[in-house]
């Protein structure tokens, strides 16, 4: 099953200069329970945003244009073809899409559910928005507020 996972605005805002707009633990314990155990597809610059270090007990792909790219202890892929044909191959099950906004793009049409912590504010300032997601369907939602004092609910979608 393919599957995208973020964090978004109410207007689907997602980022500014390359990092995340919300700093929110719960959503990254959320995300961190998820994903564990499976395959994670990011582009180039998440990586980077990541210090360019893969994310522990997960198969990390990185998807890139740059033929001479490396990363230490992930995979490669210069298509999304290639990243989806990867994933597939390590046999986990469900895969991930976790960014950014180019990879979301790209990745949504093919996408069977989303995994979205929409966090309840529209941000002054971003540059990254994920794409229009009004074709999928809620299957659940929970809302809470955050310590950090962000209003925000897990939702997750299908086609």
């Amino acid at each position: 099953m393919i599957s995208i996972i973020a964090i978004v605005a109410k207007n689907r805002a997602i980022g500014f200069k390359n990092k995340l707009l919300y700093n929110i633990p719960e959503d990254m314990r959320h995300f961190q329970s998820i994903t564990t155990g499976h395959v994670v597809i990011m582009g180039e610059n998440t990586f980077h945003s990541l210090n360019d270090r893969p994310l522990p007990d997960r198969v990390n792909i990185v998807l890139t244009l740059d033929n001479d790219f490396k990363a230490e202890n992930c995979l490669v892929a210069y298509s999304l073809d290639e990243a989806i044909k990867l994933a597939k191959a390590q046999n986990k099950g469900e895969f991930f899409f976790i960014g950014g906004g180019m990879i979301y793009q790209q990745a949504l049409p093919l996408a069977d559910k989303l995994y979205l912590t929409v966090v309840d504010d529209e941000p002054a300032q971003a540059d990254t928005f994920f794409p229009d997601y009004s074709e999928f369907k809620k299957i659940i939602s929970s809302q809470t507020i955050s310590a950090s004092g962000y209003k925000f609910s897990f939702v997750e979608l299908a086609r």
